[in-house]
């Protein structure tokens, strides 16, 4: 009586260098030997396409926010009539507005605006220490992040603005988007509200 003998053998080693893994499986008799191997590479690959897909899912939906009627200067206004103050900055987040506003007594807010209807969806207080620096670079400003705002949105779908205070080159800054998903960076003076591009956006 011929017997068979099947013996399973599995190994898995892990390579320094490249972090592969390697599982091997031998069958008596017939010799057929089969060999799968997974290597962290494709762990990271995979791991690169889920990201890439959900930037971009984040970047579709600043879009679709931004078209849901409610521009930047529209929710700064919400915002101000809901926390008085100076908005520094606006932008299309987890969709929906999120406007920070600094508060008399050098107290920070952000204040979430729904994008479709401009209601306040909640506000919360937040912590910071660049209340002075802030207040420094707006000193004889007459543009507000509003008024900065209302100017880019010439450019395209404007779904941030934000106050740079280093430097020299004070100013607002604003992000574009075109319907094709397209982005632009702009300059907006404090003072003139003029709109250039801005030159680190090459």
């Amino acid at each position: 009586m011929k017997r068979n003998i099947v013996i399973a053998v599995v190994t898995a080693a892990a390579l320094v260098g490249g972090g592969t893994a390697t599982a091997l499986a031998v069958a008596g008799d017939d010799d057929d030997t089969t060999s799968v191997t997974r290597t962290d590479d494709d762990r990271d690959d995979r791991s690169e396409d889920r990201s890439d897909d959900r930037d971009g899912d984040d970047d579709d939906g600043a879009v679709r926010a931004a078209a849901g009627g409610v521009t930047a200067a529209e929710a700064i206004t919400a915002a101000l009539k809901h926390t008085p103050g100076t908005a520094v900055s606006a932008e299309l987040d987890d969709g929906s507005w999120e406007v920070d506003v600094l508060a008399e007594g050098d107290t920070w807010h952000t204040v979430r605006i729904a994008p479709d209807s401009g209601k306040v969806l909640g506000a919360q207080k937040d912590d910071e220490d660049d209340a002075a620096e802030v207040r420094a670079a707006l000193k004889g400003a007459s543009v507000t992040a509003g008024d900065a705002a209302k100017a880019a949105a010439a450019k395209g779908t404007v779904v941030s603005v934000d106050l740079d205070d280093d430097g020299d080159d004070r100013g607002w800054e604003a992000e574009t988007r075109a319907s094709g998903g397209d982005e632009r960076d702009w300059s907006v003076g404090l003072t003139t509200a003029s709109v250039t591009a801005d030159r680190d956006d090459d």
